[in-house]
């Protein structure tokens, strides 16, 4: 049997050690190219650091997308998942285990979900769109009504949702009867409901446009849309995929806001980098729309992954990471605003989900450059870098950041 451990270099006993360049030489070769050509090859990491096969460090400012919530190697994760792999990994769903109704009870409490209101379990953001996108076909209506620069995933029911039409228009024609409106538009939202009348199913948005560029949502703007929802019959579902598990410094984005939905979809930072995604629904007439049969999934809410959830959101409680991050995400901003840099427009987002605005399109190329010098960014916009780590980060580590901003918007720096 080949043994599984790894050497003191990382890599798996018995494997030679490849640089970055021979494993991006055999990715090209063995791999379908949709992400293209990978920055680097990480090899490990701890805490908000990472290290490529070339032994490289960096700091890890994205977390893996807002999904390694606790970092790297954190204890309490890998304690939870070592534990209960030598329990049960899977089960199929004819089946439960505790930790999949531990996770489910746990969500419903820190969403203050009403008595009557369920989770479903499936492995990613985009099937919990799917799930939603399904709940609202259920009310007997056909159109949705979603936000322009949203992004809802890539499977062809969340593609549709999806406003980039680069992402649609090679597998369209997707579902239909979804309908894109102006974000943080209020006319545009009145309009598009009073538009669609009573074949409106739901209203689908994001408190922050994630992939849109880190733009929040303003509290009056889901206010509206929650009460043009009821007023028609609707569904409010709020994609807190991105914004979810204390990445703003709540528990969710729409609690900060004083909305209640009808449903949100988690995902990405919900199990710390264990594929799991899930649908929310609160109070028993939501909830009720799905009955058994009408959907399910082989994988989702297995144990391995409900473990890791459990250990996330015990570990953030445990903490204290909210206000960490709630106070992080303000440090960022102070430290950043405060170079009084001429190409930083502004700081925009909440807790640890920010966005740089630059007055340049020139975020591609300042992420290059932060790669280089050891920070690890997202040009999710051409002129905005994203930046969502881990809610353990500190505010020494965030200051280096800043400290090596202006080197890097200029063409220099260094970590």
């Amino acid at each position: 049997m080949t043994p599984s451990a790894s050497d003191t270099a990382g890599h798996l006993v018995g494997e030679p050690v490849t640089s970055v360049s021979q494993w991006l030489d055999r990715y090209a070769a063995a791999l379908i190219h949709v992400f293209g050509v990978p920055q680097t090859v990480l090899d490990h990491g701890q805490g908000c650091e990472v290290v490529d096969v070339d032994g490289k460090r960096y700091l890890d400012l994205l977390g893996g997308i807002a999904v390694n919530t606790l970092g790297h190697g954190h204890p309490a994760l890998v304690e939870a998942i070592t534990a209960q792999a030598t329990r049960l990994v899977h089960v199929s769903n004819f089946f439960t285990s505790g930790p999949q109704v531990q996770l489910a009870e746990a969500l419903l409490r820190i969403a203050d979900a009403p008595t009557g209101s369920g989770v479903f379990f499936g492995n990613s953001g985009t099937e919990a769109i799917e799930a939603a996108i399904k709940l609202a076909r259920r009310t007997g209506r056909g159109t949705i009504i979603a936000a322009e620069n949203a992004f809802h995933g890539r499977t062809t029911g969340a593609l549709a949702l999806t406003w980039k039409p680069a992402y649609r228009e090679p597998f369209e024609p997707l579902i239909g009867r979804v309908l894109h409106v102006p974000f943080n538009d209020e006319s545009a939202l009145r309009a598009a409901v009073a538009q669609v009348g009573d074949d409106l199913a739901a209203v689908v948005l994001e408190p922050i446009l994630g992939e849109g560029g880190v733009v929040p949502s303003t509290a009056a703007y889901l206010r509206l849309a929650r009460e043009l929802a009821s007023a028609a019959g609707a569904l409010l579902i709020l994609d807190e995929i991105q914004t979810g598990m204390g990445r703003t410094g709540s528990w969710f984005a729409f609690q900060s806001r004083g909305v209640v939905p009808d449903a949100i979809t988690l995902a990405k930072g919900l199990a710390g980098g264990v594929p799991i995604g899930a649908l929310v629904t609160f109070g028993p007439e939501t909830t009720g729309l799905l009955a058994a049969g009408q959907h399910g999934s082989t994988f989702g809410g297995n144990p391995l992954a409900c473990a890791a959830g459990l250990a996330v959101i015990d570990t953030i409680e445990i903490q204290g990471l909210l206000a960490h991050a709630a106070t992080m995400g303000e440090h960022l901003a102070a430290a950043v605003l405060g170079l009084g840099h001429p190409q930083v427009a502004a700081v925009r987002g909440e807790g640890l989900l920010r966005a740089i605005v630059l007055t340049e399109p020139i975020a591609p190329a300042v992420m290059a450059r932060a790669r280089d010098a050891g920070f690890i960014v997202n040009a999710v916009a051409p002129d905005a870098l994203r930046l969502a780590p881990p809610l353990i980060i500190t505010a020494t580590q965030l200051e280096q950041f800043a400290a090596a901003l202006p080197g890097l918007i200029e063409g220099g720096g260094s970590p």
